[in-house]
């Protein structure tokens, strides 16, 4: 026999599939498709396991489609803006782009090894001008359309990196990059209007079935919608009114003080002769004061100052306090809360703090008096004037009614999604395509001149703010309308502008008119499966269905979300933190691939735990799985001789040879299930694995002989097919290995493009069995299942029955902690109490 020699054999089939083009995808598909991608990569050097795993499982799948006769696009570029690159300038003397692209090379080559069957003749960067050209381009467009502006605003400030963050990028006071200490800051900054697409975002969440149930779950709060009313009240001495949002406009009998952001413009006016003026002046200095990190926490001490001030609640008439609070902020309603400690938890709290008035307003239906604070909404009015006995929901809408009818009040919708501020101060990003004119103001560059470039005459010095202010050739520019000196803009885009459409892109990477045609877009969306982490579930995810509603509506993209199904992969970890090369913990594939092949790396990282699930690196076990795919060989390199005579199987002569052919039936199903509905790729490859079993059982290999035993014409006819279908279940996940296996057992062409064989029926029969279902120790139920069912097939069938599914997947629960199987008899499952 001889040996399995991964090196060359990897080599050979990466080297006859670029030659061949077999993984090409054509402009304009005709038939059926399927549009494959994982999240694009930052070029940071090296690729480690946690990159491999995502575009393994990309991979798998891909193969997969392209075999069951689908037009297959499965694209790779490089989110190459951001920055890391700045860094790795100033620590290294380089300039951005020669680090960057070196990485890019790197990285390409690391991919390439790993047999990715990727077009790469569709390759982006998005740091290269033909990419950044066309950000600059839809820049504009929204300009024109109001969707970009600009607005002073306080930001969080790094002031080691001189740019803003946003909230998530702050991590316990510190910047997520240099931990620096972040401050805070007023800055003039450019915004994009995301704020008016807030109700769509939301809509669509409810049509969006192929997404995690939390991954809707977050976008949902992150958007935020919250339906009341505003409701001003007017202020005792004078001025303006203040107005506050509430969504609780039935307790609002129960205000028994204002409380207003260190951040409320109104202050200022309300402050002049107010005898606490020195007090809130002094709280307000130690608020701005306080780490950024501070202000973000949700267990924040809730502190307060009184303003000396009282408001007028404009339904009772009463006097009500006016205080600062730490714990309103800005960014949510007005800036100003209507407080109602009896049925409010934050209030409740600050109101005990400050010994201010607990008034009960809103009463259980049944008569009992819980203690404050009461939250629940089924209640109904007490001591609220005429509105007293209503239920909550009837004087919600009769009280805003009130409101609007004596000019006071109005109903309101309210999102917590905020504007998406894409202003950064920094050289490595996009510029921001705008100049300033004494005489005309703000004016956009003009198209014709796009793209504006990132010039070369800057200096990496690590301070002294963004180095395109330093550049005198970028920054002296011509004003569009006047023709007079103007001033370039330096702040460049947020680099998640660049990952918020490169899907399309992909789709016509050549286009030089436009960022793509519609008939591109029209042939290849939406995303049939898209892979990545679920770090970027709100912020790249929102902003990709924001960017692609703004298409749309500019007649180039298509109607509907652009991703039909989204796998947010399990991160794969190193010491319980995730793999990133800004903690130092990561493990690069190479010299696993040198080891012990491409093939054997794929299939480890795979089988180790499913897709979504976290997994905890180690290599203990990739020997096994080197051990596996020799074993595939030497049936392979045996029985190659003997099976390339065999004509297809009739009626088996025995029983094991009907066995086996019923193994490799079921062993296709299932593999094509697993792998096309399910995305199990590690059930999968231990169904191959128990093929590969039976194949030992039914031709033992004799260690002293280079060929199998003698078997007879229909043994080797059912062995023959039973090879050709596991190699073709490998092909997904071992391609290499299978590839050569396929050659090897005389067959001619790519199996990559080999269609995926259809599982014979008559082989798939199985007699039903009764399963008994125990949940947390009680029988709730029966399922009928083919017998030789595994746990995996049990639980689907219990997901699909009515009763049973409610029980043990109730909506928003994570499914079993714990179970135990009996094949054919009995699963015992233990789920969380509700």
């Amino acid at each position: 026999m001889t040996d399995f020699d991964h090196s060359s054999i990897e080599t050979k089939w990466q080297r006859i599939w670029e030659e061949q083009r077999a993984f090409r995808a054509p402009d304009r598909p005709e038939g059926p498709r399927f549009y494959c991608l994982e999240m694009l990569p930052y070029p940071s050097g090296r690729i480690h396991m946690g990159h491999v795993r995502n575009y393994a499982i990309g991979d798998a799948v891909a193969r997969y489609q392209l075999m069951k006769g689908r037009h297959l696009m499965h694209p790779m570029g490089w989110d190459s803006f951001g920055l890391p690159a700045e860094n790795a300038a100033i620590q290294r003397g380089l300039h951005p782009r020669e680090w960057t692209e070196s990485n890019i090379a790197d990285m390409r080559e690391q991919l390439r090894r790993m047999g990715f069957a990727y077009d790469w003749s569709r390759e982006i960067a998005s740091h290269r001008p033909e990419y950044y050209r066309w950000n600059q381009w839809f820049f504009i467009q929204m300009h024109q359309r109001g969707l970009a502006y600009r607005s002073l605003r306080r930001v969080n400030w790094c002031p080691q990196c001189e740019t803003v963050l946003a909230n998530e990028q702050v991590e316990s006071g510190a910047c997520w990059r240099c931990k620096s200490l972040v401050v805070q800051k007023d800055l003039e900054q450019w915004f994009l209007r995301t704020s008016r697409y807030a109700e769509e975002l939301l809509a669509d969440l409810d049509t969006m079935g192929g997404w995690p149930e939390r991954v809707l779950a977050m976008q949902r709060n992150w958007i935020g919608r919250s339906e009341g009313a505003f409701v001003d009240f007017a202020v005792e001495g004078g001025g303006p009114p203040l107005r506050v949002f509430t969504t609780r406009i039935d307790t609002i009998y129960g205000a028994t003080f204002l409380a207003l952001s260190p951040d409320h413009p109104a202050l200022a006016e309300l402050l002049e002769g107010s005898a606490a003026r020195g007090g809130v002046e002094a709280f307000l200095h130690a608020q701005k004061q306080a780490p950024v990190g501070e202000k973000l926490s949700a267990e924040r001490e809730k502190e307060g100052v009184f303003t000396g001030r009282h408001a007028v609640n404009p339904f009772s008439l009463e006097r009500v306090p006016i205080w600062v609070a730490n714990f309103i902020v800005m960014d949510y309603g007005t800036g100003a809360i209507m407080a109602v400690p009896a049925h409010d938890e934050r209030d409740f709290e600050f109101a005990t703090r400050y010994g201010l008035a607990v008034r009960t307003v809103i009463a259980p239906a049944d008569g009992s008096s819980p203690a404050p604070p009461f939250t629940s909404e089924e209640g109904r009015t007490v001591e609220s004037g005429p509105f007293s006995g209503l239920s909550c929901a009837q004087a919600r809408k009769a009280m805003t009614e009130h409101a609007r009818r004596l000019g006071f009040g109005e109903g309101s919708v309210q999102f917590r999604l905020k504007d998406w501020g894409i202003s950064r101060q920094r050289y490595w990003g996009t510029p921001i395509p705008m100049v300033y004119c004494a005489r005309c103001g703000v004016q956009p560059v003009p198209e014709s001149e796009l793209p504006v470039v990132l010039p070369t005459d800057v200096t990496f010095a690590g301070k002294g703010g963004n180095p395109l202010a330093g550049s005198a050739s970028f920054v002296k520019a011509r004003c569009p309308a006047c023709g007079g000196e103007a001033r370039r803009e330096t702040d460049t885009m947020d680099t998640f502008v660049d990952s918020s459409w490169y899907f399309y892109r992909y789709l016509d990477p050549a286009n030089d008119k436009a960022p793509f045609s519609p008939e591109a877009a029209a042939a290849w969306t939406p995303i049939d499966l898209y892979i990545g982490g679920i770090t970027h579930a709100i912020l790249h995810l929102m902003y990709a269905r924001f960017w692609s509603m703004v298409m749309r509506d500019l007649g180039l993209g298509t109607p509907g979300e652009p991703v039909t199904r989204l796998l947010c992969q399990g991160m794969v970890q190193l010491g319980g933190a995730t793999m990133s090369k800004s903690k130092g913990n990561v493990v690069a594939p190479d010299e696993m691939v040198e080891r012990y092949g491409a093939d054997v790396t794929r299939l480890f990282i795979l089988f180790a735990a499913p897709p979504e699930r976290d997994l905890e690196w180690s290599e203990a076990g990739i020997d096994g799985l080197q051990r596996f795919v020799r074993r595939v060989w030497r049936l392979v390199d045996a029985h190659a001789s003997e099976a390339a005579g065999a004509g297809p199987p009739r009626r088996p002569a025995g029983t094991a040879a009907l066995d086996l052919r019923r193994k490799a039936h079921r062993t296709l199903a299932r593999v094509g299930d697993d792998i096309g509905r399910r995305l199990h790729l590690n059930t999968a490859i231990a169904a191959i694995m128990e093929l590969v079993n039976a194949l030992y059982l039914f031709a033992p290999l004799d260690e002293n002989r280079s060929d199998g035993p003698d078997l007879s014409g229909e043994d080797r006819a059912v062995l023959r097919e039973s090879l050709d279908i596991l190699v073709q279940c490998l092909a997904p996940f071992a391609p290499h290995l299978a590839e050569e296996a396929w050659s090897r057992l005389g067959h001619a062409g790519l199996l990559a493009r080999h269609p995926w064989p259809e599982p014979d029926p008559a082989m798939l029969e199985r007699e039903e069995v009764t399963i008994v279902v125990q949940v947390n120790g009680k029988v709730r139920g029966k399922v009928a299942v083919p017998q030789g069912s595994d746990q995996e097939m049990v639980l689907e069938a219990v997901r699909r029955d009515a009763r049973l599914g409610s029980v043990v997947f109730p909506p928003g629960a994570e499914g079993p902690r714990r179970a135990v199987f009996v094949p054919d008899k009995l699963l015992n499952l233990v789920v969380a109490r509700p």
